[in-house]
């Protein structure tokens, strides 16, 4: 996640975060880092319905923060 930080500042196209992402808490690091999305690979083979349960962690985190979207996450841990 630190290197998404990293690309996060230097760049402004999409990122995608990648790499170790199994649970939503993974996934929100990511985006909080830069990251415009998340891949769910690995963790696939594991449990086959990682992406959903992460999908639905995010929905209750969106919820739970009174946010309007996940998207109001992306880059929070950037310096303005």
């Amino acid at each position: 996640m630190h290197v998404t930080y990293q690309v996060a500042q230097a760049v402004t196209i999409p990122i995608i975060g990648a790499g170790g992402v199994t649970s939503a808490q993974d996934a929100l690091e990511f985006l909080m880092a830069g990251a415009s999305a998340v891949q769910v690979g690995t963790a696939t083979f594991a449990d086959p319905l990682a992406p959903i349960k992460v999908i639905e962690g995010l929905a209750a985190y969106v919820r739970e923060h009174g946010l309007a979207s996940i998207r109001e996450v992306i880059g929070a841990a950037l310096p303005t």
